[in-house]
């Protein structure tokens, strides 16, 4: 039972509100700040990656959601793994997670500060980064709620400028610029480009898709978990990546020359006043910013919940991680050290902090695909022949893919992100006395659903 002197986590989003969550965890417009980057190390073809890469997420997602039907809990991949497969093991995933969830927000501090320092070049980097990790903290501890709002408005802004982006877009072309003509295959074929060169800018794709998986996180606050997630772990994935294709499509046909771009990070903006002048220019640097505000929110909640799930069953000091505010029914402590750990946006690099959270996610994802086959195949004995399709084929198609973006995430990556996971497996050593006693099993929460 929850300790009577810390508050509860309350059911208080409905599936409307976990879309939006997870979508704003994506931000959406992050694709025009990697499409640079992606077209010059691809030469072209970045809508057929867009779609490469969402069909990879996709079997990752369907993982998702049949396992969310059964631990509905705040702990997500850290607690699927934990109860499918093995609770050392589960400890390690969820250990891992926290890098993908921890420094989301300190990505999106960092970016905000770069956006900020270039406009108002007077006020130092530091002080835009501490502001924005105020605003973001206080937004989180008002409650799920609260937040779960203010990152809607904020993803509907962000739609609202893919909207004028297509529409100047489709202006450009019709006056006969770009490409020259609306409807053109080169986007997604050309016979040019290597399809390896493509396969090879997947895994930096894979990363504007992280965000369906973070809503899992949120079982425990969600009104009718088991019927509300699986939906919504469906949908992000498919609302982003078509607005990724879409997207990816039209930057490429209204800029065909590859060997054009001189400037891969600022490409977009360069891009968009080509099209739409200095309107379209600042529209974009306005949206990316709250865009930046969205995501950091979102990604911050799902890493106090991990947080909280491996502290309300003591793996982490309880008194601190288990801890929810009677008042805001939010994990303030956890959040708190969420902004702390934020905070190293001041001192650390956006290459470092990508390759840590690409790395936990991929880790991740590459278990909780396992996890679908221990659960339903082996310990559920689901072996008819449609069972065979739902629950090993498809989790270890999703297994294998996601492991072959994993190794080509790079030597740096793997030397970085396997540098944490021995962090936390010596942890676990010396909480478990060497796996003499097991780690506290995980909060039932399952049989306490409200329907």
């Amino acid at each position: 039972m929850v300790d009577q002197k810390f508050g509860e986590l309350k059911r208080v989003l409905s599936f409307r509100h976990v879309v939006f969550f997870g979508l704003a965890f994506m931000a959406p417009q992050t694709l025009f700040a990697t499409y640079g980057i992606a077209a010059v190390e691809s030469k072209g073809m970045i809508a057929t990656g867009y779609a490469l890469a969402l069909l990879v997420m996709l079997f990752t997602a369907y993982s998702y959601a049949q396992l969310v039907k059964a631990y509905p809990s705040a702990g997500a991949a850290y607690t699927f793994t934990q109860k499918a497969i093995n609770p050392y093991l589960g400890f390690i995933v969820g250990w891992v997670i926290l890098l993908d969830y921890m420094l989301s927000p300190m990505i999106s501090a960092l970016l905000l500060g770069i956006a900020l320092s270039a406009y108002f070049p007077a006020i130092p980097i530091s002080v835009w980064i501490i502001l924005f990790i105020t605003v973001i903290t206080f937004v989180n501890i008002r409650g799920i709620k609260f937040a779960a709002n203010f990152n809607t408005y904020i993803f509907l802004l962000q739609l609202l400028m893919f909207i004028l982006f297509f529409i100047f877009s489709i202006k450009y072309l019709v006056n006969g610029n770009g490409a020259g003509t609306l409807f053109s295959l080169m986007p997604f074929f050309d016979q040019n480009v290597e399809l390896l060169a493509v396969i090879a800018i997947v895994p930096i794709l894979c990363f504007t898709f992280l965000g369906f998986d973070a809503v899992t996180a949120l079982s425990e606050e969600t009104k009718n978990p088991t019927q509300s997630l699986p939906k919504a772990i469906y949908t992000i994935p498919l609302i982003g990546g078509t607005l990724y294709i879409a997207a990816s499509y039209f930057l490429q046909m209204v800029s065909p020359n590859m060997e054009a771009i001189t400037h891969p990070d600022s490409a977009y903006l360069e891009i968009a006043f080509s099209i739409g002048g200095i309107f379209l220019n600042s529209a974009f640097v306005a949206t990316a910013i709250m865009a930046g505000f969205a995501s950091a929110v979102a990604s911050g909640s799902s890493a106090s919940r991990i947080l909280y799930a491996m502290g309300r069953e003591n793996i982490l000091p309880k008194k601190v991680f288990g801890y929810v505010s009677p008042k805001y029914h939010t994990p303030v402590y956890n959040l708190l050290i969420v902004a702390v750990v934020a905070m190293s946006a001041l001192f650390i690099n956006l290459a470092t902090a990508t390759t840590f959270i690409t790395f936990g996610a991929f880790f991740a994802f590459i278990f909780v695909n396992l996890s679908v086959v221990s659960h339903y195949f082996i310990k559920k004995g689901v072996r008819t022949f449609k069972g065979m399709i739902q629950y090993l084929i498809i989790p270890l198609m999703g297994a294998v893919l996601v492991f072959g973006l994993w190794l080509n995430l790079g030597l740096n990556a793997l030397i970085l992100g396997g540098s944490w996971v021995i962090l936390g497996f010596l942890y676990l050593l010396n909480h478990t006395k060497i796996f003499k006693q097991p780690p506290p099993e995980i909060f039932e929460k399952e049989n306490e659903i409200s329907r």
